[in-house]
């Protein structure tokens, strides 16, 4: 069991209190949010099983095939943090989760499209160990994706 420190904010929301939960228990949180917010959109949706290849969150549109959701999530900082993906991963969205810090005091959920996700990634060279690397800066990610800011319908422009 995980025990904060006497006098920590037992909710450290927005505070720099230590985290109550360990990392892949904020990585199963967030993808069990973004199933449940996709369903509560009238889009049903399931966590798939730990290790499932490519994508966290599977989601069943009415008028559409079933949609893979990669999931992501990240406690915002300013700098040289980054959330990221591999371009062999194969999904349809990409849901980037931030939880709140100091200076970013909600959460937010970022449904983006693949290819949107692909015209935005920052990239390596071709030739280096890590061109498979697709990432965002985390300070980035909500000028970046503004458009697809709770995007729980899974709505794409007309492309």
């Amino acid at each position: 069991m995980l025990k904060a420190p006497a006098g920590a904010n037992p909710i450290g929301m927005g505070t720099t209190a230590p985290r109550r939960y360990t990392t892949k228990q904020m990585g199963d949180a967030c993808e069990m949010i973004v199933a449940a917010e996709l369903t509560l959109a009238g889009i049903p949706a399931l966590k798939v099983p730990d290790n499932w290849p490519g994508y966290d969150v599977i989601a069943q549109p009415f008028d559409r095939p079933a949609q893979r959701v990669s999931v992501k999530s990240r406690t915002f900082k300013r700098g040289a943090a980054y959330v990221g993906y591999n371009d062999y991963d194969q999904f349809d969205w990409l849901a980037i989760v931030l939880l709140p810090s100091e200076e970013f005091k909600a959460r937010a959920i970022y449904v983006v499209p693949r290819q949107e996700a692909e015209r935005l990634a920052r990239r390596d060279k071709a030739t280096s160990k890590t061109a498979a690397e697709r990432y965002f800066r985390v300070d980035q990610v909500p000028d970046l994706f503004a458009t697809w800011n709770a995007n729980f319908h899974l709505t794409t422009p007309n492309w």
